[in-house]
């Protein structure tokens, strides 16, 4: 592997792959914690889809201390309307632009790969995916929320304009609050975005009703190739 490019946990279908979905963990979490729900999806050998779930950088965390844990950035308080670390998300959304990039040079379009991204993971794949210069399959926002949504107006790209968008969120959630992801969703609306909203009577977690939405949800977004 290159070392410009972030180790991942990968899951490769049955047949050559076709589409691939970049998913990216939350705060403190690493690859390996959406591996287990591949399964769930219920995508079929013709999907023949790649799950690429990389590991974040290991960077000091303020909020918790200034621990070294994995992060896709620095979160220095309880807000999370400002105050971003957004030169850190924007050294996040580098190593993801890479990880597509690795991807298109395996064979497989920007057309026919999904960010994905759950709470911090989240917010880092919704601003590669809406800035991303090729059009991307879609992105899946999963308990997360809008950073720098101010600048997307100016900074979003034009091939992705008016991209799917699969946004979920607890109604229960400690951590990001419904308000949050609420706020985020009446955003990307009002800048022309599809979105495609769903919650859930659970907390900062993933459900298996939830994992049936975003199963049907890719089996849309990534069909099989002719």
């Amino acid at each position: 592997m290159r070392d410009d490019v972030l180790a991942c946990v990968e899951v490769e279908p049955s047949t050559a792959a076709t589409a691939s979905v970049i998913w990216l963990h939350g705060l403190g979490a690493d690859g390996h914690d959406f591996e287990p729900i591949v399964p769930h999806l219920q995508l079929t050998d013709a999907h023949a889809v790649r799950f690429v779930f990389p590991h974040a950088p290991r960077i000091p965390v303020t909020i918790n201390m200034g621990l070294i844990m994995p992060a896709w950035y620095d979160i220095g308080v309880l807000d999370l309307e400002r105050g971003h670390d957004l030169a850190g998300v924007e050294r996040s959304a580098k190593q993801v632009r890479a990880l597509v990039a690795r991807e298109n040079s395996r064979g497989i379009p920007s057309s026919r790969i999904v960010l994905a991204g759950f709470s911090q993971g989240g917010a880092v794949a919704l601003w590669t995916g809406l800035r991303h210069a090729e059009r991307l399959a879609g992105l899946l926002a999963l308990s997360t929320y809008c950073v720098g949504v101010d600048r997307l107006a100016r900074e979003r790209s034009e091939a992705c304009r008016g991209l799917g968008v699969f946004q979920a969120h607890g109604q229960f959630d400690p951590m990001v609050p419904l308000s949050a992801g609420t706020l985020c969703r009446e955003q990307l609306v009002l800048l022309g975005y599809d979105v495609e909203w769903r919650t859930y009577p659970m907390a900062h977690e993933v459900v298996y009703e939830e994992l049936a939405d975003i199963g049907a949800w890719l089996r849309a977004a990534l069909p099989p190739s002719a």
